[in-house]
Formats: C-alpha cells, structure tokens, sequence
C-alpha cells in the first residue's frame, strides 16, 4: 500500500515534540507538586512572627520557617548536641501578651557559645512542637527550680523556636534549582506546544533559513515529497531537491545542492560481552555548517543514500578521510562555539 506523504514532514514534526513534550510536562508538574508539598519558598521568605503566641498557628498551617526579632533572652545552662557536638543553646524569654515563657535554640554563634544574657537578637528559625527531648529539658528544668513537671509545662509554651533547625543554605539551594529547572521545563513546554502548532517554527525547518526563506524551503519539501520521494528508506527521503530525515531521533531537511560531505559509521551494540547487532550512522555535512547525523540504520540503506546524492551533486565528498576533513575545514573554517552550540541543541530542542 503507496504510503500517503501529504504534509508528511509537518505531520512528523508534530509528532516528534509531541513525544518530547511529555517529560518536561511531567517534570513541571513534579516542580508544582514539590513547592505545595514541601515548603521550600518559606525558607527562602520566611514569614515575621510578630507575636511568639502566633507559633501554634503557624505550626498546624505547616508554615514554621519564620523571622523573629527576640528580646530578653536567658540562658538555661542547657545545651543540644548531636554526635558530641554542640548544635545549640536553650535560652528562654517571656512572652507578656500570654503570660507564659517561650524557649528558643539559638546557634552557638548567635549566642558566642552560651552569653548568660542576651538583651536582643534577630534570627531565622523554625517552629517545632514539642518533643521527648523538649519534655525532658522542662523536666530538667523544673528540677531546678523546685516547681512541679506540670506546673513548668502550663507556664511553657508548647512550641518552641529553633534557629539550628533553620537550613537555609540547603533551602536557597533547592529553590534556586528547583526555580531554574522548572522554568527551563516551562520554556520547553511552551516551545513543544509552539512547534506542533506551527511546524515551520520548529528549528528543523529554522535551520532551512541558512539556505532561504524556511517557510517556503518547507513547502517545496512537502510538495516533493507528496508527489513521491526518488528514494526512500524508512525514515530517510530524498527528493528532487532535498534530503529529509524523519526519524524518531530527529528531523532534519537540507537541499542537496548545499551539502558538501557523506560518509558513514558503524556502531557495535552489545550486552556485557554479548553482541548482538551493529547500527550505522550517515553524516551530512552541508554550507553554513549545518551538521546532520542519522543514527540506527542499516548498511544497505545507508549506501543507496550516499550513491543518489554523490549522482545528483557531483561536487559532494563522500567518505571519511582526513583528506576529506581537511578539505571541509578549509572550505568552511572552524565554526564559531556558539554555532557548535546551537547545532547541539537543535538536535534536542
């Protein structure tokens, strides 16, 4: 049955960024999901606690990382270590709008290692409840001042303010990465959904305007190809003016009067000391370095390419050789690193 190749290129097209518009749709949506769950622009902008009353608040509406300036800090002569290290001095203060007393961890360069006293301070922390070593301290702390475990407790506020506990390297870290890549995933989003539903947008038919007018490069392809190709593999075209590749790895169209080298390599697929299949690579190289590579094919189709184009433009090399090499970089010159760059991801975009 005669293949129907009507809009064939543009159908491809829509097709291939269909398939790559998936990963970075569900990458995104990953990214959304991470910010709600987890609250990773809260340490980055953490709220003002006004008022230490407002920590239970916070607490049950997962908003802990806040900013806090503090007044009247004691210290309790107690201290929190973690694997024989000091992470942290208790300090209390009151909290007049309640009543009650308030702790709070501060690091130990906030406090220069246990001041007795600290009239004002400013920190970022975080709110935690009220724990078995929270419980354990005013336990200790009762002790010390002949008062009853539950009498410390109803004059302690259950939450209490940690500034060890506060990561903020780590979360200006994760925010920075989580920010870039989602809008580099947003961005790809957008460019897939542009590109399907305008095809001479995407950047194989942008590379066309090395040669000309993209858009009208693109209709004489698709003319060509409708009235059928001269020489086709399965996802290799060539046309009376153009080699086309619609292949699920790329898509790539260039006149063949504008390509100027041919040749093929061969890859060896094996598992562990197993090889089971060899693939071969054409590679097209045309003016205005345009680099094309056509992955995964078989040797036969690959050889009936190269025979049809080195017949229908006489002046292509055909062959790997470093005669050949070195006639190309002296037709072309090396190419600038922003035009390797843009070649590179072309291929990806």
């Amino acid at each position: 049955m005669q293949e129907n190749y009507d809009h064939y290129i543009s159908r491809n097209i829509k097709s291939l960024y269909r398939r790559r518009l998936f990963g970075p749709l569900l990458y995104l949506i990953f990214i959304i999901a991470v910010f709600i769950v987890l609250p990773v622009t809260s340490v980055v902008f953490p709220t003002e606690l006004f008022r230490i009353s407002d920590m239970g608040e916070l607490h049950s509406e997962k908003d802990v990382f806040i900013s806090a300036s503090l007044h009247d800090l004691h210290f309790t002569g107690y201290t929190k270590t973690r694997f024989n290290r000091t992470v942290g001095y208790f300090y209390y203060m009151d909290n007049p709008d309640e009543k009650e007393c308030c702790i709070v961890l501060l690091s130990p360069t906030t406090c220069e290692q246990g001041l007795p006293e600290i009239p004002q301070v400013r920190i970022h922390g975080k709110v935690l409840a009220a724990d078995a070593n929270y419980n354990a301290l005013l336990t200790n702390l009762s002790a010390d001042l002949s008062w009853s475990d539950t009498g410390i407790h109803s004059k302690v506020n259950p939450y209490y303010l940690s500034e060890p506990d506060f990561k903020y390297g780590f979360g200006l870290l994760l925010f920075i990465f989580l920010t870039a890549s989602g809008i580099y995933s947003m961005a790809a989003v957008i460019l897939c959904i542009l590109y399907i539903c305008r095809p001479d947008f995407s950047p194989p038919c942008q590379m066309l305007g090395h040669f000309g007018k993209p858009k009208q490069l693109l209709a004489l392809a698709e003319e060509e190809l409708a009235t059928l190709p001269q020489l086709a593999t399965e996802d290799m075209f060539i046309t009376e003016h153009f080699f086309i590749e619609t292949s699920k790895y790329g898509i790539a169209i260039v006149p063949i009067k504008e390509i100027i080298w041919i040749y093929k390599h061969s890859t060896l697929h094996k598992l562990f000391w197993y090889h089971f299949s060899i693939s071969y690579t054409l590679n097209i190289t045309a003016n205005k370095h345009v680099y094309i590579h056509c992955p995964k094919n078989i040797k036969s189709d690959i050889d009936g390419i190269m025979d049809y184009l080195s017949e229908a433009n006489h002046d292509i090399l055909v062959g790997f050789s470093e005669e050949n090499r070195q006639k190309i970089h002296d037709i072309q010159g090396d190419p600038f690193h922003f035009e390797k760059l843009a070649a590179f991801m072309k291929r990806r975009i």
